[in-house]
């Protein structure tokens, strides 16, 4: 995959959000590429529901909080950015957050923040917003966990491999950064997992990635931990790996493994679904 030009920035009241406008600015002077930076929350009014019942002036203090919402997006925007020509603020959608997964098909990759329910910003979101983006766009997306400080992002990297078109379309993806590694280790789980670490280091070494493999043994319910423990192992600054989910009566239902990353995660995950 060729580097990516156009990045996709989700912008919020988080905070962590100024990291992930850093990570989008860094990436875009890496791979001389031009971000987008969207910001996108539930209304107030969809928050507040029962302000519909209420007063004129209860109905001027929800739009005062979305106005107050997207200042605070900017301003982060403005203080982060560092004043580079390659980011551009895109107004608030109006269908958002659900219109967020359309903008994304328009992009080459996402920058997205682990949700962390503790943030007092977290009500701003759907709980689901970060999955359904993911499955629904079928973009690649960085996701950045919302704790521990991000250091330079793909000197070190994992991937987590199986035989399936999210992780292949993932590994594609994480091209850019793999080139570029200075170590690129493999994990594969299960039954098969030395032949196809093998048909991977194959593939790789053909895009000139020399790759150091590790089999998991069998694959089980706590998968998601131990790709983490790996990362720590190996002392990985990036996870590559494939976002598995479908959608049942109206929700993203996630995969073991993803879910538990996305849950759990400690390091910059590279995923694809």
């Amino acid at each position: 995959m060729p580097t990516p030009k156009t990045i996709l920035l989700h912008l919020d009241s988080s905070a962590r959000t100024a990291e992930r406008v850093r990570v989008a600015r860094e990436l875009a002077e890496a791979f001389d590429a031009e971000v987008v930076a969207q910001p996108c929350t539930l209304t107030a009014l969809m928050r507040y529901p029962y302000a519909l019942e209420a007063s004129a002036d209860a109905m001027q203090i929800m739009q005062a909080l979305d106005e107050d919402c997207r200042d605070k997006a900017h301003a982060v925007l403005m203080a982060a950015g560092a004043g580079s020509a390659r980011l551009r603020w895109r107004e608030p959608l109006v269908d958002a957050p659900w219109g967020f997964s359309h903008c994304a098909i328009y992009a080459d990759l996402l920058v997205l923040g682990q949700r962390d329910a503790d943030d007092p910003a977290a009500g701003e979101l759907p709980p689901d917003f970060l999955s359904s983006v993911l499955v629904q766009s079928g973009r690649p997306a960085l996701v950045l966990p919302y704790a521990g400080p991000i250091g330079p992002i793909g000197r070190n990297v994992l991937i987590a491999w199986k035989e399936s078109g999210e992780a292949a379309r993932a590994v594609s993806a994480g091209l850019p950064w793999l080139t570029r590694a200075e170590a690129v280790h493999a994990v594969c789980y299960g039954e098969g997992a030395d032949a196809s670490l093998d048909s991977l280091q194959a593939y790789l070494a053909a895009h000139g990635v020399k790759v150091a493999v590790h089999p998991g043994g069998h694959e089980d319910a706590d998968a998601g931990e131990h790709l983490l423990s790996r990362a720590a192992d190996v002392g990985a600054d990036l996870l590559v790996m494939g976002c598995y989910g479908h959608s049942r009566a109206r929700e993203w239902v996630l995969g073991g493994a993803t879910r538990s990353i996305l849950q759990s995660m400690t390091v910059p995950v590279l995923m694809s679904h």
